[in-house]
């Protein structure tokens, strides 16, 4: 399917990088009887081993200034007065710098966001790569016919363009697992991410299709990211279904299926408080709180659900285009 796609607005923000560094490191090595010849050559000896030195501390240091500048401008982009404010105020379950962090997202990177819902994280990742990135949104199908994909398609469309000095130019492509639809174009891609949708295409029976659009979408050494509710281990698929849960293993599968490799597993959004049994399934915990006043208290105290956080990439020997 052709790749269809709009545009919003672009606004512009300053990087700046410094590199730094150096040591020294001496050779005093002589010997007689040619004493100034042999100094002579080991001053020489010594000035190419400190010049060598010098330019690989140089290169480090570099290295580490940027992902330093990195790390303090996604955290500048977190604090920013542009957020939804109930939004920020779930940081503290989301965790999205260190979530970021950990995929390895930086702001030079091409990256999709598949199904970006409301734009919880639409609202980090579009300012922080709007100067040096390229940021594409994989949001429902336009000619969908659900009320409810329209609607959320919609709003999201009005947040870009209400703010195209913070958002900067968003690509917005269309996510139909169902339809093969292309989330981007094949290869062009340094990450994907996706943030507790696994359950929902489980929910469709599409969840084959959509690791296999993230996996075209992505360039060769690619990543991939993933959250996602996490079920005990053992869980039924109907239960998962129903439950909004995934096993751990089970989306391990899929995205080996689809042809990746698990890099790393991370814990930074666990919540050991949460048994994963409720009445509502997730959906009883915040932020839906889907029983409302009853047990509203416990539930709170709980937290928002316990989730695995997954890193794959795609082989760097794979074809650029599947």
């Amino acid at each position: 399917m052709k790749l269809k796609n709009v545009t919003m607005g672009l606004a512009s923000v300053a990087l700046v990088l410094a590199a730094a560094g150096c040591s020294e490191k001496e050779n005093t090595d002589v010997q007689a009887p040619a004493v100034e010849d042999t100094q002579a050559q080991d001053s020489m000896e010594s000035n190419a081993t400190d010049s060598a030195v010098e330019t690989g501390s140089e290169a480090a240091s570099g290295k580490a200034d940027q992902a330093g500048s990195s790390v303090d401008m996604l955290e500048a982009v977190i604090a920013g007065d542009h957020r939804t404010e109930k939004f920020a105020q779930r940081d503290k379950f989301r965790n999205p710098a260190e979530t970021l962090s950990f995929i390895g997202v930086e702001p030079d990177m091409t990256v999709v966001e598949i199904a970006p819902g409301g734009g919880w994280y639409t609202e980090i990742l579009a300012p922080y790569l709007k100067e040096e990135g390229t940021f594409y949104a994989a949001h429902f199908p336009a000619d969908s016919e659900s009320n409810y994909y329209q609607r959320s398609l919609k709003a999201f469309k009005e947040k870009l363009a209400a703010d195209q000095e913070s958002y900067g130019k968003v690509i917005l492509t269309e996510f139909d697992p169902a339809a093969g639809s292309e989330i981007a174009p094949a290869g062009s891609a340094d990450v994907v991410v996706t943030f507790r949708n696994v359950h929902n295409w489980m929910n469709q029976g599409n969840e084959e299709n959509a690791f296999k659009s993230f996996y075209a979408a992505l360039k060769p050494g690619g990543v991939l990211g993933v959250v996602e509710h996490r079920a005990k281990p053992g869980t039924s698929r109907e239960d998962m279904v129903k439950s909004g849960y995934v096993t751990q293993e089970h989306v391990i599968e899929l995205a080996q299926q689809a042809g990746f490799e698990l890099e790393e597993t991370s814990e930074i959004n666990a919540n050991p408080q949460d048994t994963a049994d409720h009445p509502k399934g997730v959906w009883t915990l915040p932020p839906s709180l889907r029983l409302g006043e009853e047990d509203k208290d416990k539930y709170l105290a709980i937290g928002e659900s316990d989730r695995m956080t997954l890193r794959f990439r795609k082989p760097a020997d794979a074809a650029s285009a599947d």
